[in-house]
C-alpha cells in the first residue's frame, strides 16, 4: 500500500438526475474527481448502494483513477440521488432524496482509509452529516486527524437540515471555511448578532466593512481563513482577524449550467495550495477554473474529455508563469 501523502475527502456520492439524464455528483465526489484530474489524487470516504446507480458511480471512480479504499458498499440502502430542476437557463434547484447509502458511512473502514497514508488536507461538509451515522464518522475522522492537517469545511447549508446545530458542531474543528453570501449572513446572525449586518444585501456593502463581524466570528471558532464565493461577482478571502487579503471579480463565460462550479473552485484552490501556491494566485486560478466549468454540462467533465490538460499544465507552470501570462 502506498504511503504517499494525499488529501482525504468524506461525504456524499450520488447521481444528479437532469430529466432523463443521470450524471455522477455530490460535492466531495466532484472535488475528488477534479483533484485527481489535476494531478492531486485524493482518497474519498463515502458509501454507495449495490444497485445500478452504484455500478455507474464505481465506473466513474475508476475512470478518474480514484482508489476504492474508502468507498463502502451498502446492500440495504440505495445509492444517493438528487433531482436537478432547472427553473431558468443556468438556474437550478435540487431535490435531495433521503436515507441514501452515504447517510450510513461506517467509521471503521473510514478510519482505515485515513491511516493508509499521510493526510495533509481533510475536506468535509454538512450535507453528509444530516444523518447520525455519517455524522459520527465525520466527527471520528476529525478526532483522528494529525495536528498538521488542514481542515477545509465547505459549509454547504441545505434546507431541511439542522443548519445552526451543524455549523456549531463543525466550525470549531475548521481551519479554512468556504461559504457563500447567504451562509455568511446566517452565520453572523447566529453567532455574532450584535455585529451582523442588517437585512440589506451584502452586495451593497464594501467587503472591508465586514471586518468587525467576520473578525468576531473567526475569533469565536478559531478560524484561520474564510473564503467567500460571490457567484457572478467573484470571490473574497479573509484572514483572522477578518482582514480582506484577496478578492477577484467574475469571469465572462457562456453558461451551460452552474452545477458543481463551487466544488470546482474548492478543488483548484486546494490543488494549488497542495503545490505550494500563495493564496492570492491560487484563488484567482480557482475562480477561472470554476468559470470554465460553467461552460460544461454537469459538475465535472469526463475524465478523457481533454478539458483538464490546460489546467494541469497551468498548475505545473506555477504561479509566477500564470501571473506573467495574465499580464
Amino acid at each position: 500500500m502506498s504511503k504517499a501523502a494525499s488529501p482525504l475527502l468524506v461525504g456524499e456520492i450520488l447521481v444528479d438526475e437532469f430529466g432523463d439524464q443521470g450524471l455522477p455528483g455530490g460535492a466531495p465526489f466532484n472535488v475528488a474527481r477534479s483533484l485527481a484530474a489535476l494531478g492531486q489524487p485524493p482518497r474519498l470516504v463515502t458509501r454507495l448502494g449495490e444497485d445500478g446507480h452504484g455500478e455507474r458511480l464505481v465506473r466513474e471512480l475508476q475512470a478518474f483513477g480514484l482508489p476504492p479504499l474508502g468507498v463502502q458498499r451498502d446492500g440495504r440502502h440505495a445509492s444517493g440521488r438528487v433531482s436537478v430542476v432547472e427553473d431558468a437557463p443556468g438556474q437550478h434547484r435540487f431535490v435531495i432524496h433521503g436515507d441514501a447509502a452515504w447517510d450510513h458511512v461506517q467509521s471503521g473502514p473510514a478510519l482505515a482509509a485515513l491511516r493508509a497514508a499521510p493526510t495533509p488536507l481533510f475536506y468535509f461538509g454538512t450535507l453528509a452529516q444530516r444523518g447520525e451515522g455519517t455524522r459520527r464518522t465525520v466527527q471520528a475522522l476529525l478526532d483522528a486527524l494529525p495536528t498538521d492537517c488542514l481542515r477545509y469545511l465547505d459549509l454547504n447549508l441545505r434546507d431541511g437540515l439542522p443548519q445552526r446545530e451543524l455549523a456549531q458542531l463543525n466550525l470549531p474543528r475548521t481551519d479554512w471555511l468556504k461559504i457563500n453570501e447567504d451562509e455568511l449572513q446566517r452565520l453572523l446572525r447566529w453567532f455574532v448578532p450584535g455585529l451582523a449586518p442588517g437585512d440589506a444585501d451584502l452586495a451593497a456593502r464594501p467587503l472591508a466593512a465586514l471586518q468587525p463581524a467576520l473578525g468576531a466570528l473567526m475569533a469565536r471558532f478559531d478560524l484561520k481563513r474564510v473564503i467567500l464565493t460571490l457567484g457572478t461577482r467573484g470571490y473574497a478571502c479573509f484572514d483572522a482577524p477578518g482582514r480582506l487579503v484577496a478578492q477577484g471579480g467574475g469571469q465572462a463565460v457562456a453558461v451551460v449550467d452552474t452545477v458543481g462550479a463551487g466544488d470546482g473552485f474548492s478543488a483548484m484552490l486546494l490543488a494549488a495550495h497542495l503545490r505550494g501556491w500563495p493564496i492570492a494566485p491560487a484563488l484567482a486560478l480557482a475562480n477561472r477554473y470554476a468559470a470554465a466549468l460553467c461552460g460544461q454540462r454537469g459538475p465535472v467533465p469526463a475524465a478523457d474529455s481533454g478539458f483538464f490538460a490546460h489546467w494541469r499544465e497551468t498548475l505545473d507552470a506555477g504561479p509566477a508563469a500564470t501571473q506573467e501570462t495574465a499580464a
